[in-house]
């Protein structure tokens, strides 16, 4: 019973992650899409509209008096309206001083952006309540199933699980990782959420902090991941014993535990999601630590359009003409989502290595794992690795000739 239920719980939690995520990236793409088809910038009050009387028709620049727009109150084709319509969708001007972007009086992509992260927004909604999810599925987790024992117990015999370099560069990214996702968070709720709790002045200089720490741990982070990545990639390329292991539920299920060498498939997923999802986040990461230097979106957004993607997601071709402020905006959006999806799978993996597993925390400790837990979790690695031992003494014990 409780055995059927721990894997109904497991599942559970799966489907629910996958559809927060999912919702939430539907949720991003219905709003930028709306963003992009209608101007979220009003026009003044007094404002006459002269828009053409049938579809299709261009609207032209109201009429002048002498070089000089006519007063505002002027009604009829003579107004001010269009003008300010010019203004409103991005009509550059010319400017003589050395900032381009200068040119351009209204940047009118940026209700867009502000309406998708400010409070109350698809940001902060569906990501808060998958955070709160997320942790609520652990716990439930933890409390049907409990802690996953060894099934032998503990022996005095240890193996080694991974060497100080690994365990060097698994910490690198592990703490750069919190550290980016906690100020990352502030940037998002801190303003709606700790400022009323802390005051302006608490705020600013924990934020500022949060700030410098944000962009400057960001290139550790973004140095781990590279290392992780040469370090353990060809140990966690698919083979056929995944199946087996999603089959039995990788053992935490009551199932038995399944074969696996240095890695098994849950690992592996952990391993890609963090490489992908890392690697993504930090070019996106660059884009906003050098705002105007590294674009990235126009040119997906043509890759995406070439395929046919924006169309079946979003129904119409994705914009592939976009400022500079538009790149950032874009930027800043996709590095929230991502970070999230980041954020949901380490939570799930910190607590298989901590909590939620008898004896998994060693080997990121010490490097030292017991052997019944290597025997259990990772058997066919236990046996190449004494396989191997057992070969260099050999080798050892050859005489000379």
């Amino acid at each position: 019973m409780h055995r059927r239920l721990a894997l109904s719980v497991a599942i559970l939690s799966l489907v629910l992650a996958v559809l927060a995520l999912t919702g939430s990236l539907v949720q991003t793409g219905l709003v930028i899409n709306e963003a992009m088809a209608q101007s979220s910038v009003r026009p003044p009050e007094n404002a006459v509209t002269n828009a053409p009387a049938q579809p299709g028709v261009t609207r032209e620049r109201d009429a002048v008096e002498g070089g000089n727009i006519l007063p505002a109150g002027t009604e009829g084709a003579n107004s001010l309206s269009t003008i300010w319509g010019e203004m409103r969708h991005g009509v550059e001007g010319t400017v003589s001083i050395p900032d381009p972007m200068a040119a351009r009086l209204v940047q009118d992509g940026g209700m867009g952006w502000l309406e998708l992260r400010a409070k109350g927004g698809p940001l902060q909604v569906y990501g808060g309540y998958a955070l709160v999810g997320i942790l609520a599925l652990l716990a439930l987790f933890y409390l049907v199933r409990g802690r996953v024992r060894i099934s032998h117990g503990p022996t005095d015999q240890r193996i080694e699980r991974f060497k100080s370099v690994e365990r060097f560069a698994h910490w690198l990214l592990a703490v750069s990782f919190i550290l980016l996702a906690l100020t990352g968070l502030n940037l998002l709720y801190g303003k709606d959420w700790i400022l009323p709790l802390i005051g302006k002045e608490s705020f600013a200089l924990v934020t500022n902090a949060g700030k410098w720490v944000h962009n400057n741990v960001a290139w550790a982070f973004m140095l781990a991941i590279v290392m992780v990545f040469f370090m353990w990639v060809r140990h966690n390329l698919p083979s056929l014993l995944d199946l087996r292991w999603f089959a039995q539920g990788g053992g935490l299920v009551g199932l038995g535990h399944p074969p696996a060498r240095k890695f098994n498939a849950g690992q592996k997923l952990i391993f890609w999601s963090v490489i992908l999802l890392g690697g993504s986040i930090s070019a996106s990461g660059i884009s906003l630590l050098f705002p105007y230097e590294a674009p990235m979106f126009a040119k997906t957004f043509v890759i995406l359009n070439d395929v046919g993607i924006s169309q079946l997601v979003m129904g119409a071709p994705l914009a592939t003409e976009l400022t500079p402020i538009e790149e950032m905006q874009y930027a800043q959006i996709w590095h929230t989502v991502v970070a999230f999806a980041m954020i949901f799978i380490i939570l799930a993996h910190i607590y298989i290595g901590s909590v939620g597993m008898e004896g998994a925390f060693d080997a990121m400790g010490s490097g030292q794992v017991d052997l019944n837990w290597a025997r259990e979790h990772h058997g066919l690695w236990v046996d190449e690795e004494q396989e191997k031992a057992q070969g260099s003494k050999g080798l050892a014990a050859t005489p000379a000739e």
